[in-house]
């Protein structure tokens, strides 16, 4: 076999310019695959960091009524009851479930307000000690919410940073007074997505989607909800998972749980909780952007269709040229076995230089793509080394023909031929 392959360096070697152009088709079609492919893994982990966020594996589940988010000014749901502490660790040991929050919220409020300044269609939220913490949220001003404000029920808040700058333009929120819904509440910190869970958002669509209130949101102990609202409304609850793919099921198993709260609920198909499956709207736009991507890679394979006819055409010419080498070498006894596994070696050596070739061109060509257009590219060492392997294969299956017309030549009639 090293010889084989010596032999196929050198006769590469000797013809630089007519191996160069036979390898060429190789070349632009791996050049091309790599390039499409890179171009599509990237936009896929961009469509999942847009819609998932990146590392911010976390799963909403909320109370719905047939299509639409259960709207909690309308009234507590009948038959739907508050959730336990024994629904709470249930939750909590769902596989794959590392955080779980339990929370109330009321989207679009107006009666926030601080002095002249009043908060309009922002959200407040009324929630336990780990919901900043499973969301992925950081305090990085003031301090966040204490044993203490849940056991005496102080009425204290923390606020993002639209809250913050709606409630008070130019100063210092942090021991400033709000009101909700006339009664006051202490700011004690402002909080904001960690940068380790912080989402790409690169057009409105992803703003829309990820951004949560457009007004800023107020986040108060959970404890503090029956002042403002009533005592035991049903809560929302978010999970976050150890990974992205394990978002959906755990989704799942939680509001299949949660939904054991509405068993006795007037209607029953009407009202019940549902995961928020962002995870299945990013591979929807997965599937829809690698179904359009297909088709370039059917158009660049039919480069390395036409590169291996390219192979075999020249593997012929060569056969042809050696034919009384071949006759020598059968004469002094190689066998059938060893000519074929000698342009086979030759075949599959100047297509897999190709590929090599072909792979670099590729990741070149997706970084201009990327520059160009401003499409993400990521390039996988798995794709690198199955496009070498591929052009090896092509190398092997359109040399296979020649090499065996070689391997069958007569010896005799081979010495003769000049």
């Amino acid at each position: 076999m090293g010889e084989n392959f010596r032999f196929a360096i050198q006769g590469i070697w000797a013809h630089k310019m007519r191996s160069f152009l036979t390898m060429l088709g190789v070349i632009i079609g791996i050049a091309s695959i790599i390039a499409i492919v890179s171009t599509i893994q990237g936009t896929n982990r961009q469509i999942m960091d847009n819609l998932v966020g990146a590392g911010n594996n976390c799963v909403s589940v909320s109370l719905w009524q047939g299509d639409d988010s259960y709207n909690m000014e309308m009234g507590k749901p009948d038959g739907v009851y508050p959730i336990t502490d024994e629904v709470r660790e249930k939750i909590l040991a769902i596989d794959h479930v590392e955080k779980a929050s339990f929370f109330n919220y009321r989207q679009w409020v107006d009666g926030v307000r601080s002095g002249t300044h009043t908060l309009r269609g922002g959200r407040v939220i009324g929630a336990d000690a780990s919901y900043l913490a499973t969301n992925g949220y950081v305090i990085y001003k003031g301090r966040g919410f204490v044993g203490r404000d849940y056991k005496e029920f102080r009425k204290t808040a923390v606020l993002d940073e639209s809250a913050a700058t709606a409630l008070f333009p130019g100063m210092d929120p942090i021991g400033g007074t709000i009101e909700i819904r006339n009664e006051p509440f202490t700011v004690v910190g402002l909080y904001r997505k960690s940068e380790a869970f912080q989402p790409v958002i690169e057009s409105i669509q992803d703003y829309m989607t990820y951004n949560q209130s457009e007004s800023g949101t107020v986040i108060i102990p959970d404890a503090c909800w029956p002042i403002l609202y009533d005592y035991d409304e049903p809560q929302n609850c978010v999970i976050r998972t150890t990974s992205t793919e394990d978002m959906s099921k755990a989704g799942t198993a939680a509001a299949d749980i949660l939904n054991t709260l509405v068993q006795d609920a007037t209607d029953k198909s009407a009202i019940s909780y549902k995961a928020e499956d962002v995870l299945e709207t990013a591979r929807r736009q997965q599937e829809l952007n690698a179904s359009t991507n297909s088709l370039l890679i059917w158009v660049a394979s039919i480069a390395l269709l036409v590169g291996g006819i390219g192979v075999m055409n020249i593997m012929l010419v060569s056969v042809t040229e050696r034919t009384s080498e071949i006759g020598l070498k059968k004469a002094l006894g190689a066998k059938k076995s060893n000519i074929l596994l000698q342009f086979l070696t030759e075949s599959a050596v100047l297509t897999s230089i190709g590929g090599i070739m072909g792979v670099a061109a590729g990741i070149i060509l997706a970084q201009v793509i990327s520059h160009m257009s401003g499409a993400p590219v990521f390039i996988s060492i798995p794709t690198i080394i199955l496009g070498v392997a591929f052009s090896m294969l092509i190398g092997i299956i359109f040399g296979l023909l020649p090499s065996m017309q070689a391997a069958n030549l007569n010896p005799i009639e081979a010495l003769r031929r000049e």
